[in-house]
């Protein structure tokens, strides 16, 4: 099934977009009397009380059509769960890949790395489900001075990259508006 990729960043209005996109392919399907379930997906960890409010504030906004799933490590064992029938939001690679690091500590390196990142891109690519994947680009700024931080800031640019290869669509976001980077726009593409 297709894969929508949207990137961007910080408050460039992708989530409220694949969000949007999403609703909209699911009620879709509906109309058309097919099976369809909406699912989110999300990889950010609480760590704090700044970003707990940040949870809480997408949470209630998402409303009661969305299965909510808090997954801030095992995606790709989410993404093999799903079927079909299931429209996924994916909130965000980027924290997810932040995750990883911080779980593995010391033991974080760039085979590792690489390694999750394959799963993931293996699951995209042979999940029955529509997948919309939301992810940030960090490699727009500059250059950040630490070793750890680099590790991150180089591994999400080709995370970014492997996903978009295997994606149907890719939509970068900026100020709110979407340009089509590969495929068709999503308002054509989706409707």
């Amino acid at each position: 099934m297709p894969v929508h990729f949207l990137l961007g960043g910080a408050r460039s209005g992708k989530s409220s977009y694949a969000e949007k996109y999403a609703k909209v392919l699911c009620h879709h399907k509906t109309q058309q009397s097919l099976p369809s379930q909406l699912h989110y997906v999300a990889t950010a960890t609480p760590f704090d009380d700044e970003m707990r409010s940040r949870i809480h504030t997408h949470q209630s906004r998402r409303g009661e059509e969305w299965q909510n799933h808090e997954v801030p490590r095992a995606l790709v064992e989410q993404i093999e769960r799903f079927n079909g029938d299931d429209v996924v939001l994916i909130d965000c690679f980027t924290l997810w890949l932040n995750n990883v690091i911080y779980n593995e500590g010391e033991t974080a390196d760039a085979a590792l790395i690489d390694s999750e990142v394959q799963r993931l891109v293996q699951a995209l690519a042979t999940t029955p489900a529509t997948i919309f994947c939301v992810s940030n680009e960090v490699g727009l700024g500059i250059v950040p001075l630490g070793e750890v931080t680099r590790l991150y800031v180089d591994h999400a640019g080709w995370m970014n990259q492997a996903v978009a290869a295997i994606a149907d669509t890719v939509t970068f976001m900026a100020a709110g508006l979407p340009l089509a980077m590969k495929g068709k726009p999503l308002a054509e593409e989706i409707g």
